[in-house]
């Protein structure tokens, strides 16, 4: 994959992003963007977690239904799902019925629930490096784990989350706009 395209439009971007509309406006409007708030933050951390083993389109193309069948992932609502709730997600084909990330997802929510108001964003981004000003030249250069993801995933496991492993951390690091990762020439840099 080439680390830099030029879209339809003549802006240079990440190689990632393609040309898949949906991709290419994820790109510009989201990724790398600083993200803040519990609700938005549980959200991250759910869709993060159900993408492992498979790509980010296929999270961003069911994020509407998700969205609608995880009551807008709101941590309070979650909390309360029970085995109803979980029979109806996994018979959900606009989803990923995975049983195990579902329960996670609930397990998850009632651990935020049961936290004080802005702490997981507090929490979350006490893991954010700071910010370097240097860019990657190419993919080569991105790494799919670092430090601060693996710590962030060890304390996040210490309070009971699950799906959270340091590779996992280090996108929704990535996607929050709590590291930078546009590669050099990129048009957001």
């Amino acid at each position: 994959m080439t680390s830099l395209i030029t879209g339809p439009d003549g802006r240079a971007r990440c190689g990632w992003a393609g040309d898949d509309e949906e991709y290419r406006r994820y790109h510009d409007e989201e990724w790398g963007t600083p993200l803040h708030g519990d609700r938005a933050l549980f959200e991250k951390m759910s869709l993060e977690g159900f993408q492992a083993g498979l790509s980010w389109i296929t999270i961003l193309r069911k994020r509407p239904r998700f969205r609608e069948v995880f009551a807008g992932f709101v941590p309070e609502v979650v909390a309360d799902f029970d085995d109803d709730d979980v029979e109806r997600l996994m018979g959900d084909a606009g989803i990923i019925r995975n049983r195990a990330k579902i329960l996670a997802t609930i397990g998850n929510a009632q651990i935020v629930r049961d936290m004080r108001d802005g702490e997981l964003d507090e929490l979350m981004w006490s893991f954010a490096p700071p910010a370097s000003g240097v860019r990657p030249r190419s993919f080569a250069d991105v790494p799919a784990a670092t430090p601060e993801s693996t710590a962030m995933g060890n304390e996040l496991r210490r309070r009971g989350f699950r799906f959270v492993g340091a590779t996992t951390m280090y996108a929704l690091m990535q996607s929050t706009g709590m590291v930078d990762d546009h590669v050099e020439g990129c048009w957001r840099g």
